[in-house]
């Protein structure tokens, strides 16, 4: 297994991520950027996880890129080299977006900068009482369209709202996330990786390539109009259909059991 700057485990099927540098809040270097990259890419043909969680040690889920280790750095380059370290972030969501498994971000303290935009990343989001979420990239001088911030935080809570979180930068508490849609779940700061892992199991434990193309399709179809869509959507479940575990479904609802559905 590569060694990674942050803890990684499987068990179970799920693949927990933890970012684990809380004397900085957990903020991301040039290193854990390229190793959460690559660890997403990776993990597509990695049959061993079927669902995968992200949260964060200590008071933080993540800060953003670290001010010294990465902005400090990052200034003394080139155009180039500005453009080489953006999209190398992008390819992080990219690679996180295209993952045909469920990514559940256990969002335990602050999520801000890049850390926001990792757990608006994920497909469903837990989140701790106090925890809070800041799209802060204007408030340091910079678009807040930053590693497809601008892309997904409007599919999620609306361009209205998503207008007022980047271009203000304001925190967001836990309360306010579920108000607009941008927190799953709000849940005591003990019970969120407990409750984290029983969305993971019962993911993990479902069939996983139904799951699979579902994201796919919701990924695909915000560029499609009506007719593309519905025309993907027929093609898509008519293969699902064939599937095994759509017929483990049908052969356990016969006979009066649950199903043990394969990922096929």
């Amino acid at each position: 297994m590569p060694r990674y700057d942050f803890d990684y485990s499987v068990e179970n099927s799920i693949a927990t991520i933890t970012l684990n540098r809380p004397e900085v809040l957990n903020a991301l270097t040039f290193e854990i950027y390229a190793q959460l990259r690559d660890l997403f890419a990776a993990l597509r043909d990695d049959e061993a996880v079927k669902a995968v969680i992200v949260t964060g040690a200590g008071r933080a889920f993540c800060s953003g890129g670290d001010v010294h280790k990465i902005i400090g750095e990052v200034l003394k380059r080139d155009m180039r080299g500005h453009l080489e370290f953006c999209r190398m972030t992008g390819h992080l969501v990219r690679n996180m977006r295209l993952l045909p498994k469920p990514i559940i971000a256990a969002v335990n303290g602050l999520a801000a900068g890049a850390g926001a935009v990792i757990a608006l990343a994920a497909d469903l989001r837990v989140v701790a009482e106090g925890a809070k979420f800041a799209f802060l990239f204007t408030r340091v001088g910079l678009t807040g369209a930053d590693m497809g911030a601008a892309f997904l935080l409007p599919r999620v809570v609306g361009q209205g709202r998503a207008m007022e979180l980047l271009l203000l930068g304001d925190d967001v508490d836990a309360a306010t996330a579920e108000r607009l849609g941008l927190a799953n779940r709000v849940v005591p700061l003990e019970q969120l990786l407990p409750t984290a892992r029983e969305l993971a199991e019962r993911l993990a434990g479902g069939p996983t390539y139904a799951l699979g193309m579902t994201k796919l399709m919701v990924n695909n179809e915000w560029t499609m109009d009506l007719n593309a869509a519905l025309e993907a959507e027929a093609q898509a479940q008519a293969l699902m259909m064939m599937g095994e575990d759509h017929r483990a479904f049908y052969e356990a609802f016969t006979e009066k059991r649950k199903p043990e559905f394969r990922g096929k």
